[in-house]
This record gives structure tokens, sequence and C-alpha cells, in this order.
């Protein structure tokens, strides 16, 4: 009875070709390390391995995405407690306004040892509380 399919069983060509030093590959060099694959890793994406580069990894090269430029970032400046009970005593003022200065938000940090009245776009929940506790106002405007 003939079967309908035929298994091919080769010998390897290790097993054929031993004693005879280079197995068919010609010269010592050849079929021997990474120079015979074209270099090591990803070597030769751009050039001789450009097809498989398109074939396999077709991303490999290149960005992806959107980042946002840092300029477009807007920057708040702002100012401590201390720098601010410092201007209040050099100007010899009780009443700061921190938008002509160029400051948008009070910070936290410091102490206020007089009484300030401060003007701000935004302020720091802990600010609000020690410019209070000092005796002074703290009040938001756009």
């Amino acid at each position: 009875m003939l079967c309908d399919f035929m298994v091919v069983r080769r010998r390897k060509k290790v097993r054929r070709m031993r004693g005879s030093h280079t197995h068919g590959w010609g010269m010592k060099k050849k079929h021997r390390g990474k120079g015979s694959q074209g270099g090591k890793g990803m070597a030769g994406l751009k050039k001789h391995k450009k097809s498989w580069m398109i074939k396999y990894r077709p991303d490999y090269f290149g960005k992806r995405g959107f980042k946002t430029p840092q300029g477009s970032k807007k920057k708040i400046k702002a100012i401590n407690l201390k720098d601010i009970d410092i201007l209040a005593k050099k100007l010899n003022k009780t009443d700061i306004d921190l938008n002509e200065l160029g400051f948008q938000k009070v910070l936290s940090t410091g102490k206020l040892t007089q009484v300030i009245t401060i003007k701000a776009k935004k302020f720091a929940k802990r600010a609000k509380e020690k410019i209070q506790k000092a005796g002074g106002k703290a009040i938001e405007h756009v």
C-alpha cells in the first residue's frame, strides 16, 4: 500500500561533511562570526539590510507621536512670603500689588513679620493662612 505523502529525511550537513574542515563553505573565514551576517545586531539597517528593515521593523527609525513644544507651556512666576517681607521693608509699603512687579503667585515659604495687604492672581493655601495669621490680607484679582 502506497502512502499519499512522503516524509523527506535528510542527514545534516555536519554529519555528512565530517573531516572536511570547512563543511563546503570555501575559505576558513567564510560562514563564521558576525561578519558573515553583515554586522552585529541592528548594524546595516540603513544600508545593506534595508529591505529587511522595511519588511520587519518599519518603525525602527524616525520619531513617533507628538510632544508639546517647551515654549508653549505657560510658566507661572512665583514669589515666597519671606521675599515679600523683605520687599515690603525696602519699599516701606503695607500694600503690595504683585502683578505690577511681574509675579502671579504667592508661595508659603518664610514668615511675615509685619502687617501687609498683598494682591496677586493666585495664593498657595498655606500662604493665605500665614498672611491672615500675621494680620494682613490676601486679595485675589486678575
